[in-house]
């Protein structure tokens, strides 16, 4: 028996919560007491605080789960890269009112050497697309 698919847009997460989803994401469906086992022991949760942002995530629609017998294997509904996303444009409208430069300025700053060869690589890849894109309607 499953439980919740995917309904549009993917939720907002705690910081919390999302620790929580870390372990689905990389090794895939779960049973609350293997999460339990992956998250990282700085939190010092029980396991009945797991369960609960479980149940939580589940309400949320973050998190599917199927029934096995007696226990349930819990699944993020969304793909890692899809809640990045969501969270990205929602921090970048949030702070920076939804200026993707403004965003931008304040990374470069931070950023290694590697980081902005990346970065340029990945700005040169999209201004590609965009040209193709346009190149493609006549």
């Amino acid at each position: 028996m499953a439980h919740k698919e995917p309904n549009g847009e993917p939720p907002r997460l705690s910081e919390l919560e999302w620790e929580v989803m870390k372990p689905l994401w990389k090794h895939g469906p779960m049973a609350a007491r293997d999460i339990y086992e992956k998250v990282p022991d700085t939190y010092g949760w029980a396991y009945e605080t797991v369960k609960t942002m479980l149940a939580r995530l589940v309400r949320k629609g973050a998190l599917a789960y199927d029934r096995v017998g007696n226990s349930y294997l819990y699944r993020p509904v969304f793909t890692r890269a899809e809640m990045a996303r969501a969270a990205m444009g929602s921090f970048v409208q949030r702070v920076f009112d939804g200026g993707l430069s403004l965003f931008l300025a304040q990374f470069v700053e931070r950023a290694s050497e590697e980081e902005l060869a990346a970065l340029k690589e990945e700005l040169a890849r999209a201004e590609s697309r965009k040209r193709g894109k346009r190149g493609g309607r006549t």
